[in-house]
C-alpha cells in the first residue's frame, strides 16, 4: 500500500463557486451582470485570467443569458457560476421549458437577435437542458 500522495494537490482545492437568485425584472440584468463581475473579482484574487478579455466576455454572456431570460421567460431565474479546472461554467436557469434559438440579426432594424450568436461565439460549449419547470443554459468559457 502506498503512502505516497496521489494526484495534484492543485485539484483537491475547493473549487468556488456562487448562485443568484433573482425575480425576473429588467433591472435585474444588471443585478446578474453585478454578481458576475463580484463572482470574477473575488476569483482572480487566487486565479486571474489567462487572458484580459476573458473577463469582458464572460460578462457579456452573462448580461445576455440574463436578458433573454427576462425577456422570454415569466418569472424568476438563477445564476450559477463556478471555477471549472480551465475555465468558468455558467448556468442560467429561467422558468421557460423552450429552447433558445437564433434569430436573423440585421442591425439596421435594431431588432436585437445577436445575443444567441454572441452566445455561441465567445463560449467553448453551449448546452440547454429542459424539462417541465423551465431549462438551464450551460455555457461553458475560457479563463
Amino acid at each position: 500500500m502506498s503512502t505516497e500522495p496521489r494526484g495534484d494537490d492543485a485539484l483537491t482545492e475547493e473549487i468556488p463557486s456562487r448562485t443568484n437568485s433573482f425575480v425576473g425584472e429588467p433591472h435585474d440584468v444588471t443585478g446578474a451582470r453585478l454578481a458576475a463581475e463580484e463572482f470574477l473579482r473575488d476569483l482572480s484574487r487566487s486565479s486571474p485570467p489567462s487572458a484580459p478579455e476573458y473577463w469582458d466576455d464572460i460578462l457579456l454572456v452573462v448580461t445576455e443569458l440574463a436578458a433573454n431570460a427576462v425577456q422570454y421567460a415569466p418569472g424568476p431565474f438563477a445564476l450559477r457560476m463556478r471555477r471549472t479546472f480551465d475555465g468558468v461554467h455558467v448556468v442560467l436557469h429561467d422558468t421557460s421549458s423552450t429552447e433558445p434559438a437564433p434569430r436573423p440579426f440585421d442591425p439596421r432594424n435594431g431588432g436585437g437577435g445577436i445575443g444567441w450568436h454572441l452566445i455561441h461565439t465567445l463560449c467553448d460549449q453551449v448546452s440547454v437542458v429542459s424539462d417541465e419547470r423551465g431549462k438551464d443554459v450551460h455555457v461553458f468559457l475560457p479563463w
